[in-house]
């Protein structure tokens, strides 16, 4: 780990994906790592102690939740850009992410070229979506469909919610969704709990009504999954 330009740190619970991340950089000389992390509590004390310019973090981080400790880095440590580095679909986390203080979203499976352009727009202060998201943003701002963070209540959960709020208005049941996600009955009724008071319905017949209007003008490619 060196001193000079840009520091970043990487956050990611895979060994494999953080290595590759290194060997890939220390060919960079504009970029430098100042640390690396495998969950939320080890970013949160990296980040203090090291206060990099940019956090490249993935979604899953183990049982930890990376779009929550993106809430707290921004506003604990707002001069960190963030930049999301995951296999979790674009379409459905971008543009909340961007809502919240994101600098740029990469999917893993994209090109090493395409990572690193992404990673100097972030290091010179821009922003950086795919062609094919950034498009599709485009289109939404010309009908006028773009959220804002106070009239979409959906950006108020966290992953695991969302992933479950997404199956439910795919019409799979409680029973499925426990089975898919691993989970006992009594956690996905917790999320669905969680979710009636934080959109603010009054029913589980209300919830279903509402993540099935939600998941109809917010398509998927497939079903997101945590790794």
């Amino acid at each position: 780990m060196t001193d000079h330009g840009t520091r970043l740190i990487i956050v990611d619970d895979h060994p494999l994906v953080r290595e590759g991340l290194k060997q890939l950089l220390a060919g960079q000389p504009d970029f430098s790592i100042a640390g690396e992390a495998s969950n939320a509590a080890q970013a949160r004390q990296l980040l203090a102690q090291t206060k990099p310019d940019i956090v490249v973090l993935d979604l899953t981080l183990g049982s930890d939740d990376g779009i929550e400790l993106t809430r707290w880095i921004r506003e604990h440590h707002p001069e960190s850009k963030i930049l999301i580095l995951s296999m979790q679909e674009e379409a459905l986390y971008a543009e909340r992410l961007l809502r919240l203080g994101v600098s740029a979203y990469v999917m893993k499976s994209a090109a090493e070229s395409d990572f690193l352009n992404a990673l100097r727009k972030v290091a010179r202060g821009q922003r950086h979506l795919s062609a094919e998201m950034s498009e599709r943003l485009l289109s939404k701002a010309a009908r006028g469909q773009l959220a804002t963070g106070d009239d979409d209540p959906v950006t108020a959960l966290t992953q695991r919610e969302l992933q479950v709020f997404q199956m439910i208005g795919g019409g799979i049941s409680t029973r499925e969704i426990a089975d898919q996600l691993q989970l006992s009955m009594k956690t996905i009724d917790a999320h669905r709990r969680h979710m009636r008071e934080k959109l603010n319905l009054r029913s589980t017949s209300e919830l279903l009504r509402y993540a099935a209007r939600w998941v109809a003008s917010n398509p998927t490619r497939e079903p997101v999954v945590t790794a």
